[in-house]
């Protein structure tokens, strides 16, 4: 998550509860990354949980006080009465770990401490986070309690599959500090998008020459995975056809993995019929080997002294029929003529809206967290210099919005 999503959370409550888990340890990890978004970060600590980890070391990276009791003798703020005061005050309320027990009280309304009582006076929405041996996890009385909470609005983040503390491996698992992180922003983010059904493309794609070289480009897929995290933040269902690329994309998309141009064309025709829009952001290959060698080549083989090409087919064309009311968005990357290349691409392709990036330049394009170019719409334009991708992703997703 870059500086765009920062902006978005800076100053906003949360109210982090702790539970007597194991995976408590991991807590400081996840107080950290809310308040590097800018996030005020209020911790409650069970009695057990004083057991894992040290209020100390979340009061270090939170700056803020840590509360672990119902009465305490020296109020932490003017002798307000701090379970109403900070239900009161949250934006969100994240428990993580939840512990079966606590899971239980909270399913039950059994408020007999500060967190639980907190929990219960809040008007805030909660993520829950479970975590425990897989045995508790599979009780029926913890299922029972899951879905009791899930039917009145809570938040649940399902725990992963992997090593337990007891030694085995099986769900359990409470999610990596980023990964509830991620979900905390998701909640807080107005889900404008919410129905829109948007298809995006990736990456690169790479052309093979033999089992063991290929032809491929620059494209790393940055500007295709910040469209999709911004869509998926703001509750679109989003897939992704995605060519080889080393990043991660947002949890709650739908990723298709694709290698050459024809395996993008195919995947898209195979998928264009459930989207209302269609966003390529792929840096699809122009040109691929005429023809594919079974074995490697060999350094002295003659017939890599020249390698023969061919055009691939152009998706946005190979479609264009099929287009009706869908919302058709693409990308030119171009190091010159950057405004006539673009507006040929998107005359000729039948396109909603083409952003024109600069490529070949410091701070723009492939590889690079920023962006300079022109989104160029029917009728009108609108230039950008150097802006952070995520912030382009959001504009991006605005006009489709808005032209939806």
């Amino acid at each position: 998550m870059g500086d765009a999503i920062k902006i978005k959370f800076k100053n906003r409550n949360t109210v982090y509860g702790i539970t007597g888990g194991i995976a408590a340890y991991k807590a400081p990890f996840v107080v950290r990354g809310l308040s590097l978004l800018g996030m005020n970060v209020d911790c409650i600590l069970t009695a057990s949980a004083l057991e894992f980890v040290a209020p100390l070391a979340l009061q270090s990276l939170s700056g803020r006080p840590v509360y672990t009791k119902m009465f305490p003798h020296n109020h932490q703020q003017n002798y307000e009465i701090e379970h109403i005061a900070l239900a009161d005050k949250a934006d969100i309320f994240i428990i993580a770990p939840a512990t079966a027990n606590f899971i239980a009280k909270m399913a039950n309304g059994i408020a007999d401490d500060l967190l639980s009582s907190t929990v219960m006076a809040t008007k805030a929405p909660v993520l829950v986070c479970p975590a425990m041996n897989v045995n508790m996890l599979e009780n029926p009385s913890t299922k029972e309690n899951l879905n009791k909470l899930s039917s009145r609005g809570i938040n649940i983040l399902e725990p992963e599959k992997g090593l337990l503390a007891c030694g085995w491996d099986a769900k359990g698992r409470m999610p990596d500090p980023e990964r509830i992180v991620l979900e905390a922003t998701r909640i807080l983010t107005p889900h404008d998008l919410k129905g829109m059904r948007i298809l995006v493309t990736c990456g690169p794609t790479c052309e093979d020459i033999d089992p063991v070289r290929f032809i491929t480009n620059r494209s790393t897929g940055k500007m295709g995975a910040a469209i999709v995290e911004d869509a998926c933040l703001r509750g679109a269902d989003v897939t992704v056809i995605s060519g080889p690329a080393n990043l991660a994309y947002a949890p709650w998309a739908n990723v298709i993995p694709v290698r050459s141009a024809s395996d993008m064309l195919k995947a898209v025709e195979d998928n264009i019929d459930n989207a209302d829009v269609l966003i390529m952001a792929a840096a699809v290959a122009d040109f691929t080997p005429s023809s594919l060698s079974p074995s490697k080549v060999k350094k002295g083989d003659k017939k890599m002294a020249c390698l023969e090409l061919k055009p691939t087919k152009d998706i946005l064309l190979s479609i264009k029929h099929i287009k009706g009311k869908k919302l058709f968005i693409g990308f030119a990357a171009e190091t010159d003529n950057l405004l006539e290349n673009a507006m040929e691409k998107m005359a000729k392709k039948s396109l909603d809206m083409i952003i024109a990036n600069k490529v070949g330049v410091e701070g723009s394009g492939f590889a690079s967290d920023t962006n300079t170019g022109t989104i160029l719409l029917p009728g009108s334009s609108i230039p950008f210099e150097c802006i952070d991708k995520a912030v382009l992703a959001g504009q991006i997703l605005d006009l489709a919005r808005d032209k939806q």
